[in-house]
């Protein structure tokens, strides 16, 4: 089939991230895609060899529309243009519509997972919108995890990888990933990092920025890194001991690494990512040992500002480390999100 994937740039890059994974996943499974993106710069690193079968439309006002495919997804609710959607109305049949949400765990995940939206007016009117959200339960449409990726961790050396990107780690030196919004207490989580020897790679943006003019404590060692394509990054995840993640795509990410990760929430004015982070750590934690719960939801809490500060150790590590692979064990257990879209489209054609 052939998919027209519409997605803005808001800022950062989680949306390009998420929906440039799920194009590619979507074209290696054999789909065609049109991905139009309203800012594609973001893919000269994220995807700097493109993706067989992904076709990118740079979304203008003037973009010429082309007859729509057989499936639409606007990403997180971005509207698609009104030629476009009329087009679609014209249709002798129309394509399935989904909007592919963001990724939460609080409850009303399930509810709405799924659910028909009948467009009553507009270019659009007469045709059905299907609500398509992301999730860790099977109620849900599950999380991007391309076929073989399993096979790829699995294969996957470490030390090679390292040190074909420059990152060389001393003999017991514990390796820690950094990326992070502005406004995070990156000297703070340095001195925490400080009572084992540590080597912290950092992104491009406030990560790096955070550093730039701190004095590592002690033990401490921090290192800068270029901005790295959607694999490299996976496989950095897979390389470190320890991953802070952000946003949507990345975090999903650091949960197929099965490694220790803090979350760094997209902050939101109301406070509502304050429910989101306490949603996620309630399945999260949900049967982990006591004296692991209460540190890490204190570690997550405080890496998001949401208390005074961060506290004065980590979590304890071996409980840590199984919580995570127990984890993703679990996550593996559901469908992945492509094969779900795939059942979910099929079934409604």
């Amino acid at each position: 089939m052939l998919w027209d994937v519409f997605c803005r740039v808001v800022d950062n890059f989680g949306d390009i991230g998420v929906c440039w994974r799920l194009a590619a996943d979507l074209a290696a499974r054999g789909q065609r895609i049109r991905l139009w993106v309203d800012d594609p710069s973001a893919l000269t690193w994220l995807a700097p060899a493109g993706a067989s079968g992904v076709e990118l439309i740079h979304w203008t006002g003037a973009t010429p529309i082309p007859p729509p495919g057989q499936v639409v997804i606007e990403a997180f609710g971005c509207d698609p243009p009104e030629a476009f959607v009329a087009a679609m109305a014209a249709c002798h049949r129309a394509p399935v519509w989904l909007n592919l949400e963001y990724l939460s765990a609080e409850p009303y995940v399930e509810r709405s997972h799924g659910l028909r939206s009948p467009q009553g007016s507009g270019p659009g009117r007469g045709l059905d919108k299907w609500f398509f959200y992301p999730g860790f339960t099977p109620a849900t449409g599950g999380l991007l995890r391309e076929t073989g990726l399993l096979a790829e961790q699995a294969a996957f050396d470490p030390a090679s990888w390292c040190a074909a990107q420059g990152i060389t780690r001393r003999p017991g030196e514990r390796l820690v990933s950094l990326f992070c919004y502005a406004g995070a207490d990156v000297p703070a989580l340095l001195h925490r990092l400080a009572g084992t020897p540590t080597l912290v790679v950092t992104a491009p943006g406030p990560a790096t920025d955070g550093i730039a003019d701190i004095i590592c404590p002690p033990g401490v060692r921090a290192q800068p890194l270029r901005w790295l394509s959607q694999p490299d990054y996976d496989r950095l995840l897979w390389s470190c001991d320890l991953n802070l993640v952000r946003g949507e795509d990345s975090f999903v990410r650091a949960q197929w690494a099965g490694r220790p990760f803090l979350w760094h929430i997209y902050p939101q004015h109301d406070g509502v990512h304050a429910d989101k982070l306490d949603a996620f750590l309630a399945r999260f934690l949900a049967g982990s040992p006591g004296d692991l719960a209460a540190p890490l939801r204190a570690w997550m809490h405080g890496w998001n500002g949401l208390s005074a500060s961060l506290p004065g150790a980590l979590p304890p590590w071996p409980d840590w480390a199984a919580q995570a692979a127990r984890w993703r064990d679990s996550l593996l257990g559901q469908t992945d999100l492509t094969s779900q879209l795939l059942a979910f489209v099929l079934e409604r054609r």
